[in-house]
C-alpha cells in the first residue's frame, strides 16, 4: 500500500533529486547487501568461485564471446557445477551431496498458488508489526524510484512501475507469499550482457515453472551456491560503478556519502548476528563496552536506520551543496530533520521525537545552507 501511494509522489521526488543521490544509495545496497555476503561465501570455496567469476568477468566485462555462443552466466554455472561434482566424486569435498539430490525428488508435484486466509488473519494483529512494515514499505518505495534503468538509457513510467510493484505485492500476499516483488536494481548489468524484454519474460516463465512443479529443491541440490554467487557479485559491481559513471564527476563525494548509511546498516546486522550467536545483544553488553572495543554501535545503529532513504537525503544535500544550490540543499536538510524526528531515518523505531538530536542536526545544517544562500545573494557581482 505504501508503494501504491508512492506511485503518485515518486515521480516528483525523483524529478527534484540529484542522480548522484538516487544512484548512490542504490550503490550502497549493491555493495553492502548484494556483493559482500556472496564475496565472503566465494572465498570459502575459491576453487569453484574463481573459475565461475573468471568466466563471468571474461564474458560480461571484456565482452569475449564464449564457444558456441553460450551465455557467460550459464557457462559459469555449468562449469562451476561440473567442477563441484567431479571433486565430490574423488572425495575431496562435500560442497554438493547426492543424498540431497535424491531427497529433492520428493518435492516434485503440481504446486499452484492458492488464495489464503492467512493475510486477513494476520491483519487482525498487525499493529506491533507496523514498526517494521512501514520502514520496509518505504524502503521498497525508495528502491522502486531507482535511476539505474534511466541511467542505462531506458526511461520507463515510474508511476506504472510503482503501481505494478504495489499491486503485485498485494496479490502475492493474498496468495500466501511473504515476499514482496521489487524493482530490480540490476537492470544495467543484464542490459550490458544483452538481456532485453525477452530475458525478463523468460525469467518469469522459468521461475514460475520451477516453483509450480516443485523443482526448487532439485536445483539447490544439484547446483552449488558458490557457482551462482559470482553473478551476484558482478551485479553489485555494475550498480556500484554506475553510480559514479552516470553522475557528474564532481558529485563523486555525494555518491560516497549516499553509500555510507547502507554500509552502517550492514555492519550493524553483522554485529547483531555475532552477538546473537553468543547468546547476547548489544543492549545487554552495553554500548560503552562495545565502544571500548572499537565498535561504535550506537552511531552505526542511528546512521543505518532507514538506510536507503537516509542515503538519498544525505546524497542530495551533498550534491546540491557541490552545485552551490544551497536553497535546495536546505530543503533536503529540513526534510531530513522531519524524517529523523519521526524515526523514518536514523531511528530504531517509528515515533514522535524518535531521534530528536539528529533532527536538530539536520535542521541546523539547513540553517547553515540558508545563511550561505542569503550571504551569496548579498555579495555584489
Amino acid at each position: 500500500m505504501i508503494v501504491l501511494i508512492g506511485a503518485f509522489i515518486g515521480p516528483t521526488i525523483r524529478k527534484f533529486t540529484p542522480r548522484a543521490a538516487m544512484l548512490g544509495t542504490l550503490a550502497g545496497i549493491s555493495i553492502a547487501f548484494i556483493s559482500m555476503r556472496p564475496a565472503f561465501q566465494m572465498w570459502e570455496v575459491p576453487w569453484i568461485a574463481f573459475v565461475s567469476l573468471g568466466i563471468v568477468l571474461v564474458s560480461w566485462t571484456a565482452n569475449v564471446r564464449l564457444p558456441f555462443g553460450i551465455p557467460g552466466g550459464l557457462a559459469a554455472v555449468i562449469v562451476g557445477t561440473a567442477i563441484a561434482w567431479i571433486v565430490v566424486m574423488f572425495g575431496w569435498s562435500d560442497v554438493v551431496n547426492s543424498a540431497q539430490v535424491t531427497a529433492s525428488f520428493a518435492q516434485f508435484g503440481i504446486r499452484l498458488p492458492q488464495a489464503s486466509g492467512d493475510l486477513f488473519a494476520g491483519l487482525a494483529n498487525i499493529g506491533p508489526l507496523l514498526v517494521t512494515a512501514i520502514p520496509l514499505g518505504i524502503y521498497n518505495f525508495t528502491e522502486g524510484m531507482n535511476e539505474s534503468a534511466a541511467a542505462a538509457g531506458d526511461n520507463y513510467s515510474l508511476r506504472k512501475i510503482l503501481l505494478a510493484d504495489g499491486v503485485g505485492a498485494i496479490i502475492g500476499s493474498v496468495l500466501g507469499s511473504p515476499f514482496p516483488p521489487a524493482v530490480y536494481i540490476g537492470h544495467p548489468g543484464w542490459k550490458a550482457v544483452g538481456g532485453r524484454i525477452g530475458y525478463s519474460l523468460a525469467t518469469g516463465v522459468v521461475i514460475a515453472l520451477v516453483c509450480f512443479l516443485g523443482l526448487t529443491a532439485l536445483l539447490l541440490a544439484v547446483v552449488p551456491l558458490v557457482a551462482i554467487l559470482p553473478i551476484l557479485l558482478y551485479i553489485g559491481l555494475v550498480i556500484g560503478a554506475q553510480a559514479f559513471q552516470a553522475s557528474p564527476p564532481k558529485h563523486a563525494p555525494a555518491v560516497i556519502l549516499a553509500i555510507i548509511p547502507n554500509v552502517a546498516a550492514w555492519g550493524q546486522l553483522h554485529v547483531d548476528g555475532a552477538l546473537n550467536a553468543a547468546g547476547t545483544a548489544a543492549a545487554t553488553v552495553g554500548f560503552d563496552k562495545l565502544m571500548g572495543s572499537g565498535v561504535v554501535y550506537h552511531g552505526m545503529q542511528l546512521l543505518g536506520g532507514g538506510a536507503v532513504l537516509a542515503g538519498l537525503v544525505l546524497g542530495a544535500i551533498a550534491a546540491f551543496i557541490i552545485d552551490r544550490q544551497f536553497w535546495h540543499a536546505a530543503s533536503y536538510a529540513f526534510a531530513g530533520a522531519i524524517l529523523s524526528f519521526f524515526g523514518f531515518i536514523h531511528g530504531a523505531q517509528l515515533g514522535i521525537a524518535a531521534s530528536p538530536q539528529i533532527a536538530l542536526g539536520y535542521a541546523l545544517l539547513g540553517v547553515i545552507c540558508l545563511i550561505v544562500e542569503w550571504g551569496g545573494r548579498k555579495q555584489p557581482g
